[in-house]
């Protein structure tokens, strides 16, 4: 296999266009080249219904996997190489497995190996779509397909949402599900990953409350997903429009997306609107670009206003007040910390289990409070799982692939440019309190998939040039017309 890494000003070695995938598949499959890519992501809901959320991203890899096994010459992202080094520190750490830390529960090599054999899985099928993507030429799958098929995501996690809030108690036995044996259906994480519901429901605020997680199986994940996609969805439907309908709207989708976004009581999500925001504004000011900061302060306001002449604002007045959560998560991360310092260059192969819970070693999960103790050490984000399960090592070169990525291409101020980078800075910030296997790396690997397209060599020009700055609006000669 001939591997060519690309060089920092974006070209590639080997010629330019290589032998494209319609060349290469079998006659009697009649398939377009990214059928793979476009039958995840349009067809999501489906798979979402069979119970193959998660598991449609190995399957629909192997597929991948095939096509780039005939692809030459196969391009790599610029840092690829900390990605391998990553992997390979992941499969090093399975010796790990049979060790158990002070203050975690015991357990065998054997009965940890599930969990992490999935999680290595999931690293490699993502590696997979990340090399896939990035080698299909335009002509083959377009830019403008491949961000409409994110945007498209985004409004499945939107549509999620509100069916979250209409119907929170709506729920369905997938056929997955149906063929699992009952000590993998009835566990709660299993569960979660198989059987389709559109919402979670907690207690945070003293009382049962529905939180959106359709179609992505958890509420943090349906989080993340949403931080990640609105920015797709808004070069979608507003940067890349050529008709004002579409931006009217995908302003009123925007509109719709904040009652989901607020009634799911996720901090970390509004946390991160705030700081994609501000990393826009700050990106588009060096740029001398005034009208798209305007834009966004619009869009501030009117949705402080919505919070605040709604009640929807007493939620989020309520959420804040209430953080207990907050105890886990120091207490989960202090024993990241402190467990680290057992196998401090590879970590343990995988998470623990602690003794106990942050309020008392006696006190642990039961079958009438599953949440009440034994809590998992590495739950609490994605940093957290990479250092205590990799140690620090697999930490430093996980973070180290995508800082890279970012200073690589931190001169491209295109439209594409600027998106990319804001889904790369907030994988980086939502990875210190959100677990992002698996859907949400994989949208983020594709958004880097997207950056890196950006600069390739195709026939097909970029869009918009990277040395054209962002335009969101007329300029003062083409609003006179």
């Amino acid at each position: 296999m001939n591997l060519t890494v690309t060089p920092p000003s974006g070209a590639v070695s080997g010629p330019a266009s290589g032998p494209g995938f319609a060349a290469a598949r079998p006659r009697f499959l009649p398939l377009p080249p990214a059928w793979p890519l476009t039958a995840l992501l349009l067809l999501y809901p489906l798979w979402w219904l069979l119970g193959l959320g998660v598991l449609i991203f190995p399957i629909l890899a192997a597929p991948m996997a095939l096509h780039l096994l005939r692809r030459r010459p196969l391009r790599v992202p610029p840092g690829f190489t900390l990605w391998l080094l990553f992997l390979a520190v992941v499969v090093v750490s399975l010796a790990a497995l049979g060790h158990d830390p002070p203050g975690t529960v015991a357990g065998s090599a054997l009965s940890r190996m599930p969990a992490a054999g999935l999680r290595l899985v999931e690293y490699a099928s993502l590696t997979v779509l990340l090399l896939y993507a990035g080698n299909l030429r335009r002509a083959e799958l377009p830019q403008r397909r491949l961000i409409g098929l994110l945007a498209w995501a985004f409004l499945l996690t939107v549509a999620g949402g509100v069916a979250g809030l209409l119907w929170p108690h709506l729920e369905l036995t997938s056929p997955i599900e149906l063929l699992l044996p009952d000590r993998y259906a009835n566990n709660n994480f299993v569960r979660a990953l198989v059987h389709p519901s559109v919402a979670q429901m907690h207690e945070f605020l003293g009382y049962p409350s529905p939180r959106p997680a359709a179609p992505w199986g958890f509420t943090n994940i349906w989080g993340n997903n949403l931080l990640i996609l609105v920015i797709w969805f808004v070069v979608a439907g507003w940067a890349l429009a050529t008709r004002r309908w579409q931006r009217a709207a995908t302003v009123a989708v925007l509109a719709i997306s904040v009652i989901p976004v607020v009634v799911s009581l996720n901090r970390g999500l509004w946390l991160g609107l705030a700081a994609a925001a501000c990393y826009v504004a700050v990106r588009l000011a060096l740029r001398g670009r005034m009208f798209p900061i305007g834009a966004l302060a619009v869009a501030a306001a009117g949705t402080m206003l919505l919070i605040t002449v709604t009640p929807l604002g007493d939620l989020v007045s309520q959420r804040l007040e209430h953080g207990h959560s907050n105890d886990i998560r120091m207490y989960t991360t202090q024993q990241a910390l402190s467990g680290i310092q057992h196998s401090p260059v590879i970590g343990f192969g995988s998470t623990r289990n602690t003794l106990g819970s942050n309020s008392s070693i006696a006190v642990g999960a039961s079958a009438a409070c599953d949440n009440c103790g034994n809590h998992t050490i590495g739950s609490n984000g994605q940093i957290w799982l990479e250092l205590y399960a990799h140690g620090l090592l697999g930490a430093g070169l996980y973070l180290g692939f995508f800082c890279y990525a970012l200073w690589h291409f931190r001169r491209d101020h295109s439209v594409i440019g600027i998106a990319a980078s804001t889904v790369l800075a907030l994988n980086l910030l939502a990875s210190a309190y959100y677990n992002t296997l698996i859907t949400p790396l994989a949208f983020t690997f594709l958004s880097y998939a997207v950056l890196w397209r950006q600069h390739q060599p195709d026939a097909e020009p970029p869009m918009p040039p990277p040395a054209e700055p962002l335009r969101l609006g007329p300029t003062p000669r083409e609003a006179t017309r």
